[in-house]
């Protein structure tokens, strides 16, 4: 009987995450594109340090160059998205 009730219990968990999956993926589509082909904290080439880094924060895409400018903008967000053009 333990048995039965963890393999509808991980079907269920599955069935719940292929609902999630999609909507986080659309919430993705949404955003608006990043505008500038320099990283918004640095300044630097998007592709100085590798390749850009991507997030999305208040549905506006945002790219770095590297994980130490993420940190930057998250600690002063106001400061870096008053940077992007409107």
């Amino acid at each position: 009987m333990k048995l039965r009730t963890l393999i509808t219990t991980a079907l269920l968990g599955l069935t719940l995450a292929a609902d999630i999956i999609p909507n986080a993926a659309q919430g993705a589509e949404k955003a608006k594109p990043y505008p500038l082909k320099n990283c918004l904290v640095s300044g630097n080439d998007l592709d100085s340090m590798g390749g850009p880094i991507t997030k999305v924060y208040g549905g506006q895409e945002i790219k770095f160059c590297c994980k130490p400018c993420i940190k930057k903008f998250e600690a002063n967000q106001a400061k870096y998205l008053a940077k992007l053009p409107k």
